[in-house]
């Protein structure tokens, strides 16, 4: 009976790192930047938002490695490897911790994770490039992640409430 659960845990994981894929590629199909290159909606952050409430904290973790591994990968190269993997760590990180508090929605945690999901990028973009130049680039990118984070957390909260795993 384990080899059974264990298979369900394993094929859920599988289809929430697929989703997360997919997520990333159709984003990459729509291009959102207007004024602001390479703004993205974050449409991946939705599977780790709905793994972190509904899986756990290991779950969302191993989730995101694995979609920023296997997109970069895809699609990818080592600068958006280097890129993705800041934004997606510290975005993680800062949305576990502030989940564990207990203190704040799960909007609330999407917004703080898209926020410093751009922190995150613009660190490694500083010293990729060896400059601190690009810190004015930050403003117009805290208000995006500020609307993606918006976005993703309440379509992430309408999911979380309705798909019981």
């Amino acid at each position: 009976m384990a080899t059974g659960k264990a298979s369900r845990g394993l094929a859920r994981f599988a289809l929430l790192v697929a989703l997360a894929m997919v997520l990333s590629w159709l984003e990459s199909m729509v291009p959102l930047s207007l004024a602001v290159p390479g703004v993205k909606m974050g449409l991946a952050n939705l599977v780790v938002i709905f793994a972190l409430y509904n899986l756990g904290p290991r779950q969302a973790a191993v989730i995101s490695l694995v979609r920023v591994l296997l997109v970069t990968f895809t699609f990818g190269n080592a600068f958006s490897f280097a890129y993705s993997l800041a934004g997606a760590a510290l975005s993680l990180l800062v949305m576990l911790l502030l989940r564990k508090t207990g203190k704040f929605s799960l909007l609330g945690v999407s917004i703080a994770g898209g926020v410093c999901h751009n922190i995150g990028q613009i660190l490694v973009a500083m010293a990729v490039l060896g400059t601190t130049d690009l810190i004015w680039y930050l403003p117009a990118l805290l208000v995006a992640g500020t609307v993606a984070g918006v976005c993703i957390g309440a379509a992430g909260a309408l999911i979380t409430a309705r798909v019981k795993l």
